[in-house]
C-alpha cells in the first residue's frame, strides 16, 4: 500500500477556495483546479510505502513500471494503469470540449507523432494515444453543460433572442439579427452541427465577439427573457468570465445540468460538455486528449473538434448509484476502465474494500483508516493511497487507530 503525493494543477478557471476548505487549510491564494491521483505521465502521483511515510515519493508510473505484475494485475491488458482520479474545484466554466473515441485518439496522435508535432506544444490535439470518457461525482452542488437538446428547444431560446435584439436595435443591425434567426431556423430544422460549426467558425461574424457582447447587453435588459430561459440565462453569467467568447452562445446549445451532492453524469466520447462551478470527485480513462470549442484561451481546432463530436440530442447521461447491501454505493459508467464506490463510514465497523486490479482510494470527509497485509494508513480529505492489484485485502475504518471513529467517507475507484 502506498500513501500518494499528489500535484494540485492551477489551471485559471480553479476554485481559490473549494480544495482548501475540503483539506482543512488556508487558501494559497491561487486558482486551484484538479488534484491529480494516478499514473499519468502529465503529473504522476509520488508513491510512498505506507510503512515508510518518510520516504522519498517515486512517480507511480515509475513505481508500476517496475512490477506491473503485481501493481496491475489484470489491469496489463490496458497497458497502463486504465484510469486518472481527480478532484476537480471549478470557479468558472471549463473550457466547451469533447473527448475522442479510442480510435480517434490513436489515429490523431499517430498523425501528429508523424508531423514531428512536439507532444508539449500549444497546439497539439493529442497528448497521448488513448480515449477519455469520465464521470463526475458531486461533492457540493456542481453546475455542468451536458451535450446537445434538443433543436427544436435550442431553436426556442435562439428565436426569444431573436426578439429581444429586434426591439432592442429596432432593424438597425440586420447582420446580428439575421444571423441568430439564422440559427433559430437551422435549428427548427435538425441540423445541430450547422449551428454549432456557425457559432464557432473562426471567419465568421460571432468570432471578433462584438455580436456576442451585443448578444449579452440585450439580454440583460431584457429580465423577463432571462427569467424564462435557463439557457440564456446560464448564457449570461458564463459572459462574465469570457465575454466576447462564442463559446457564450454554444452554451445555449447544450443542456444545462445542475447536480446535487452525491449526484453524478457520466460523458462518453463525443459528448460536448463544460463544468460551470462545484466540488467534484472525477474519474476518466487515462488520458489528457481534449478538443476545445470555446470559453478557453487554449488551442481550439473546430474542424478536428467536429470530427470527433456526435451531433445528435441525447438525454442527461446520469450514472446513479446502486447499494450493494454491505454500505457501499457503486456508480458504474458503460466503461471498461473503471467503477466508483463511495463508503460512508458512520463508525469504527471495518469495510472490505471491493478489489479487482489497482485501487486508488481518496477521502472526502472524516479521517479513515486503511489497513492491508499488516500496514495501516490514515487519510484526511484530500489524501489518497494506491493499492496493488496483488495486495492483501484491504478494511477500512472511520477513526484513527486508538481514538473512537466518527463518520467519513471514501471514494474508491478499481476496475468493473
Amino acid at each position: 500500500m502506498f500513501l500518494l503525493r499528489n500535484a494540485i494543477r492551477d489551471y485559471a478557471w480553479g476554485s481559490a477556495t473549494l480544495l482548501a476548505e475540503l483539506q482543512g487549510r488556508t487558501p494559497s491564494g491561487r486558482p486551484e483546479a484538479e488534484l491529480w491521483m494516478g499514473a499519468h505521465p502529465g503529473a504522476p502521483s509520488g508513491a510512498v510505502p505506507a510503512a515508510d511515510p518518510a520516504a522519498a515519493p517515486v512517480p507511480l508510473d515509475q513505481l508500476i513500471a517496475q512490477d506491473p505484475d503485481a501493481l496491475l494485475g489484470e489491469a496489463q491488458r490496458f497497458g497502463r494503469l486504465p484510469y486518472l482520479v481527480k478532484l476537480l474545484a471549478a470557479g468558472r466554466p471549463l473550457s466547451i470540449q469533447a473527448h475522442p473515441t479510442l480510435e480517434q485518439a490513436r489515429s490523431g496522435f499517430a498523425a501528429e507523432e508523424a508531423a514531428g508535432i512536439p507532444v508539449t506544444a500549444a497546439h497539439r490535439n493529442y497528448r497521448d494515444d488513448n480515449h477519455k470518457p469520465e464521470m463526475v461525482i458531486a461533492l457540493t452542488p456542481f453546475t455542468a453543460l451536458c451535450g446537445f437538446r434538443a433543436p427544436e428547444d435550442a431553436a426556442g431560446s435562439f428565436d426569444r433572442l431573436a426578439g429581444a435584439l429586434a426591439e432592442h436595435f429596432e432593424g438597425a443591425d440586420d447582420g446580428l439579427c439575421g444571423a441568430t434567426s439564422a440559427l433559430a431556423a437551422t435549428l427548427r430544422a435538425g441540423d445541430l452541427e450547422w449551428a454549432f460549426a456557425a457559432l464557432l467558425d473562426p471567419a465568421g461574424g460571432w468570432a471578433s465577439g462584438d455580436w456576442v457582447d451585443d448578444v449579452v447587453a440585450t439580454l440583460r435588459r431584457a429580465p423577463r427573457v432571462l427569467e424564462n430561459d435557463l439557457n440564456l440565462s446560464t448564457a449570461v453569467g458564463i459572459s462574465e468570465a469570457f465575454p466576447g467568447d462564442p463559446g457564450v452562445l454554444v452554451s445555449v446549445l447544450l443542456n444545462r445540468v445542475d447536480l446535487a451532492a452525491g449526484q453524478a453524469i457520466h460523458l462518453p466520447a463525443g459528448n460536448v460538455h463544460a463544468y460551470l462551478h462545484g466540488l467534484g470527485v472525477e474519474v476518466m480513462a487515462a488520458s489528457d486528449n481534449v478538443l476545445r470549442g470555446g470559453l478557453t484561451t487554449k488551442h481550439v481546432d473546430v474542424d478536428e473538434l467536429r470530427r470527433v463530436v456526435r451531433f445528435e440530442a441525447l438525454p442527461v447521461p446520469y450514472c446513479a448509484p446502486r447499494p450493494d447491501g454491505a454500505g457501499r454505493l457503486v456508480f458504474r459508467p458503460p466503461f471498461e476502465e473503471f467503477q466508483v464506490e463511495r463508503l460512508d463510514l458512520p463508525d469504527a465497523a471495518g469495510r472490505t474494500l471491493t478489489a479487482r486490479g489497482p485501487v486508488i482510494a481518496v477521502c472526502t470527509a472524516g479521517t479513515v483508516r486503511i489497513e492491508s497485509g499488516g500496514q495501516t494508513a490514515v487519510l484526511t480529505p484530500g489524501e489518497s493511497v494506491f493499492l496493488g492489484a496483488a495486495e492483501a485485502p484491504a478494511v477500512v475504518r472511520a477513526g484513527s487507530p486508538g481514538a473512537s471513529g466518527t463518520a467519513a467517507t471514501l471514494f474508491s475507484v478499481t476496475l468493473p
